[in-house]
C-alpha cells in the first residue's frame, strides 16, 4: 500500500541493469512514487535538466559516467535533491567516497525493497523540511523571510524580487521564460518587460560575478 505522504513524490532511478530498473519502477510506482528511469549517467543528467526530481536513486557502477561522477556534477550545479547511492561495494572507503561525492544515503546490493522505500521516504521528508532554504553557487535565499545572502553579503529584496529569485533557484539552471514569470508572479497582470526590469534589479543587488544570464528570445537562467 502506498503511504499517503509519499504519493506524487518524483523519484529518478538511474541504473544500467534493465531487470533491476524495471523491478524498481514497478515497486516504487506501487508505493505511490512518480518514477522516471535513466539507463546511464548521461541520461540521468539530461533527465534532471529536464525536470528536477524530489529524490534520486543512483547506481555507482555504470559505464562511461559512473554514479559518483554524476553525483559530483549535480552537486557542482547546486542541485539540492537528496541522492541515495546503490552499490555492490560495502567497504568503508567506498561508502566514504559516495558521501564525499555528495550523496545523502548509501544502500548496498542486494537490498530489501522495504528498506529502500523507507530510506526514500526519509530523504523526501528531510528534503521537504529544508526547502525554505534555496541555494545556488554562493547565493542562498530563505523563502519564508525573503532574506538572501551572497557569500557573506546580505541582500535586501522586495516581495516580487524574492519571488522571481525563488522561481529561478527552484529551476536550478533551467531557463525561466518571461511568460512563466508573468503568470506565476504577476498572475499575468503586467507587461512582459516588467520581468526584464526586475531581472536588472536582481543583477544589481546580487553583484558580481553575474549569476543571471539572458537566454535570447526566451527568458533567463541562473548560471555561475
Amino acid at each position: 500500500m502506498a503511504e499517503p505522504g509519499a504519493l506524487g513524490e518524483r523519484v529518478l532511478v538511474v541504473d544500467d541493469d534493465p531487470p533491476l530498473r524495471r523491478m524498481l519502477e514497478r515497486t516504487l510506482r506501487a508505493e505511490g512514487f512518480d518514477v522516471t528511469l535513466a539507463a546511464d549517467g548521461a541520461a540521468a543528467l539530461v533527465a534532471v535538466e529536464r525536470s528536477a526530481p524530489d529524490v534520486i536513486v543512483l547506481d555507482v557502477a555504470m559505464p562511461a559516467l559512473d554514479g559518483l561522477a554524476v553525483c559530483r556534477r549535480l552537486r557542482g550545479k547546486g542541485l539540492p535533491t537528496p541522492i541515495l547511492i546503490l552499490t555492490a561495494r560495502d567497504a568503508v572507503p567506498d561508502r566514504v567516497a559516495g558521501l564525499e561525492a555528495g550523496a545523502d544515503d548509501y544502500l548496498v546490493k542486494p537490498f530489501a525493497m522495504q528498506e529502500l522505500i523507507a530510506r526514500l521516504r526519509a530523504l523526501t521528508r528531510r528534503g521537504s523540511e529544508t526547502t525554505r532554504l534555496l541555494s545556488y553557487a554562493d547565493l542562498t535565499l530563505d523563502v519564508e523571510s525573503r532574506a538572501a545572502i551572497r557569500g557573506t553579503n546580505p541582500i535586501e529584496l522586495t516581495g516580487r524580487e524574492a519571488a522571481l529569485l525563488e522561481l529561478m533557484l527552484r529551476e536550478q539552471g533551467r531557463t525561466v521564460t518571461r511568460e512563466r514569470a508573468l503568470a506565476e508572479i504577476w498572475e499575468g497582470g503586467a507587461e512582459a518587460n516588467v520581468v526584464d526590469r526586475y531581472i536588472t534589479r536582481l543583477r544589481r543587488k546580487l553583484g558580481p560575478p553575474p549569476l543571471i544570464r539572458t537566454v535570447r528570445g526566451t527568458g533567463f537562467v541562473l548560471r555561475a
